[in-house]
């Protein structure tokens, strides 16, 4: 039996909530057993309806200033932070108890747990206790705590009286007008939606250590936290950074006593300068971008099928690279170079970059529709991700819960890829420039493309490859279709004049696709009206991260709310805008980043540093990384004198194989284990930052693999014709192709006496070619150090 008194204070605290309940036969027994025995269902009905009224009649009014103050508030911030965190479930596509946010009315009426905002009294509100996690559920639900910034916020709007200038929705805005939901205009303010502001680089105290621009960025930071810059490394230190970051490959000892002893001012330009010219170059960054795209050659899911002439886009993104194809063509053409360039069977191959993901190939019919949208999804989920660094496809089911990306502005996008198909078809890739003096061979090859209007790849599925219509879903249900989507682009990077529209033309008649990806190409790279803003800030963040380890934003797929905060939100801004300068081309910002002191700086740590900074966020330092997996593959290969440099064509799974890992075939269910212990992607979603793991079976591979050992073998076989000298002078020689630097007194002798040791082991065991295995041991043992795998 339910206590009277409870009941009581249940009504008051829920007076239209019970009122509603009150016609429900069981609320006598369940609620108010003597007092509705007593009054009556009409007595309590009446007592619920009146509650509210002498609520609000009692409501303290706000003085002039007050009201001023708090509606200011409203619209500068609480707006943004209610709509973001609040809406979608109280009051937006669903109504979680009964509480109401999108008007003042519905949140001073409360829900089904009392009253949630007294105003002018954040103490005694509720909606306070719940997001500061004072009392449970903790809001918003199975979500992060709210900010401390944004709670503040929040408390001074209540203690201002909680005034709204209008609702948080729409009211006309119903049901199904949801698609129609537009964007609060304050939400354009978060510094990743606003235009570029090229700012001069600032003075500085330090100034002698600045050698370009970026450094004075950095510079003003570490002045403000008391953080003193490390000194440059060595030449003889750098030259190896600086291979591995640009070619992914060690220099030779001849090229670092080359770099050391060149009197030239201009010596380390000039080597910037040769290998970003080098053909490596695009194998080495290639990597980087496939990781982005959730390149793989396979299908996924149980059966895996292959996709035997995907790898025709990373030929792409190879050659791009090395061209230094400016980066917005490089994005427009993944998008729709066959809408843009179908002549260009190079714009043809990029393509690829919408297909990559993954894709089931045993659809029944009942999955068809649902199986369509997943695709769908992908593409503009991965879109977003690599791109623009938001997760679009967080608003699939609902408005995202945190950046300002309405469900309806998802289902336009998505609607761009409507009839995007992959499709096997006939290419000449022998030229990939219409203006080039090259003659085309006639030989065409089987390339897989992402475009409408070709023959789709058939798996086996019950059902059509594609619809031709896209519809708003309700919650991201197939079953719940309200109205045909039409094109968009985000409310949020749109300033367009005259809105989508600006970006959208007619195909030419007859033409076979529908020119939407053309009509995306252009907004996403568009810096005066479109996306093209934060497309530049992603990518600079990216190379950043690259060259230092740690990008200025340290989540480089997420720039929304729920990333982390730029560390040097100006500098981000001046690349950037640099970038643009530039014509998009990357290669000038590569070498702009790699001739800072920044980037030159050691490894070294200080005491007092790390006190203020210990994860090195503001760049003091040159935090030491590990070598990736395929970087560590490659130079095994180069220094065994084994890497075969044949480029492009199909990969293979045998990890025997003597070319760069970048030629690996990608099959999602039959990854490289050496590759995967070195963290290597997945291919199941965009990846902006590898994990770096260290693990015991890293180790053991060094000790026990095969592929290893025979890396080994080439390796001795190198060094053979020093042996004929000396024992000494082998070690010697293996320290100079290995590690690019001579052996210490102690090395030198401790690993002559180890490789003495082991001729004589062998010796005794009577193994044929004694002084070769053991020159193999000692060459094991220098890949085995850890200097190797962490250069710096």
């Amino acid at each position: 039996m339910t206590d009277p008194a409870l009941g009581f204070r249940r009504c008051f605290a829920l007076p239209m909530t019970l009122a509603r309940r009150a016609s429900e036969g069981s609320v006598r027994e369940r609620l108010f057993p003597s007092l509705a025995r007593r009054a009556g269902v009409v007595g309590l009905v009446a007592i619920a309806t009146l509650l509210p009224l002498r609520l609000f009649a009692a409501e303290k009014q706000p003085t002039p200033q007050q009201t001023a103050e708090g509606l200011a508030l409203f619209k500068k911030d609480v707006r943004l932070i209610l709509a973001h965190h609040c809406v979608d479930c109280h009051g937006g596509t669903e109504t979680e108890g009964e509480l109401d946010m999108t008007t003042r009315e519905g949140l001073l009426k409360g829900g089904d747990e009392g009253i949630a905002v007294v105003p002018f009294s954040a103490e005694k509100s509720r909606l306070v206790r719940l997001i500061t996690h004072a009392e449970k559920p903790h809001m918003p639900e199975d979500k992060e705590k709210l900010p401390a910034d944004e709670i503040a916020k929040i408390v001074r709007w209540i203690n201002l009286g909680a005034p709204y200038d209008q609702p948080l929705i729409d009211p006309s805005i119903k049901n199904s007008d949801w698609t129609k939901r537009k964007i609060p205009e304050g939400s354009r303010k978060y510094w990743a939606f606003l235009p570029i502001q090229r700012v001069e680089p600032p003075s500085v105290k330090n100034a002698a250590w600045c050698r370009t621009p970026i450094d004075r960025f950095v510079m003003r930071t570490l002045e403000a936290k008391g953080l003193t810059p490390n000194d440059p490394v060595g030449r003889r230190k750098l030259i190896r950074r600086v291979y591995f970051d640009l070619i992914g490959l060690p220099p030779t000892p001849e090229e670092i006593e080359t770099f050391i002893a060149d009197k030239d001012p201009r010596a380390y330009e000039k080597l910037l300068d040769r290998l970003l010219a080098s053909e490596h170059f695009g194998e080495r960054w290639g990597s980087h971008w496939l990781d982005v795209a959730r390149f793989a050659e396979s299908h996924g899911f149980e059966q895996d099928y292959d996709r035997p002439f995907a790898f025709h886009y990373r030929d792409f993104v190879i050659k791009a690279l090395n061209q230094d194809m400016p980066f917005n063509q490089f994005v427009r053409w993944q998008l729709a170079g066959d809408e843009i360039a179908p002549d260009n069977s190079l714009a043809m191959m990029a393509t690829g970059f919408l297909g990559a993901g993954v894709f089931p190939t045993q659809i029944t019919a009942n999955e068809v529709e649902r199986t369509r949208y997943d695709a769908l999804d992908d593409m503009a989920s991965t879109t977003g991700t690599a791109m623009l660094g938001l997760s679009i496809g967080c608003a699939r089911c609902h408005d995202h819960k945190y950046d300002p990306i309405p469900s309806s502005d998802y289902y336009r996008l998505l609607s761009t890829f409507t009839t995007t198909v992959r499709s096997n078809i006939d290419l000449d890739i022998s030229v990939t420039d219409p203006q080039s003096k090259i003659k085309p061979t006639g030989k065409k090859e089987k390339v897989m493309v992402c475009s409408e209007g070709f023959k789709p790849i058939r798996h086996h599925t019950q059902g059509a490859d594609f619809f031709k219509q896209t519809y708003f879903l309700l919650r991201g249900d197939c079953s719940k279709k309200q109205g045909t989507a039409q094109q968009g682009f985000l409310q949020v990077l749109n300033t367009a004049p005259d809105g989508d529209k600006h970006w959208q033309i007619p195909p030419p008649k007859g033409w076979r696709t529908s020119y939407r990806r053309r009509a995306l190409a252009g907004w996403i790279t568009d810096t005066k009206y479109g996306a093209g803003n934060l497309l530049a800030r992603v990518i600079v963040n990216r190379l950043w991260q690259h060259h230092t380890g740690r990008g200025i934003v340290a989540t480089p797929n997420d720039f929304g709310r729920q990333g982390q905060q730029p560390t040097h939100p100006q500098l981000l801004d001046w690349l950037a805008s640099e970038l643009m300068r530039q014509q998009w081309r990357l290669k000038p910002l590569h070498k702009l980043m790699m001739t800072s002191a920044v980037y030159m700086q050691g490894t070294q740590s200080d005491a007092a540093d790390v006190k203020i900074d210990p994860n090195n966020h503001f760049c003091w330092r040159r935090s030491p990384r590990r070598l990736e997996a395929e970087a560590i593959r490659d130079s095994m290969l180069a220094i065994g004198g084994q890497l075969d440099e044949r480029m492009f064509g199909k990969g293979t799974l045998d990890q025997g194989h003597k070319r760069r890992s970048i030629y690996f075939t990608i099959k999602r269910s039959k990854l490289i284990p050496v590759m995967q212990l070195f963290d290597a992607s997945q291919a199941l979603v965009s990846i902006g930052q590898r994990p770096s793991t260290t693990i015991a079976p890293q180790a053991l591979s060094f000790m026990n693999s095969p592929q290893v050992r025979s890396y080994a073998d080439g390796f001795a076989k190198r060094l053979a014709p020093m042996m004929d000298r000396s024992p000494a002078a082998a070690v010697e020689r293996g320290y100079a192709i290995a590690l690019g630097r001579p052996p210490g007194d102690e090395e030198r002798a401790d690993m002559t006496a180890f490789l003495k040791q082991q001729i004589a082991s062998y010796g005794v065991a009577k193994k044929p070619n004694s002084r070769h295995l053991a020159l193999t041991d000692l060459c094991q043992v220098l890949f085995s150090l850890n200097e190797f795998v962490y250069p710096d």
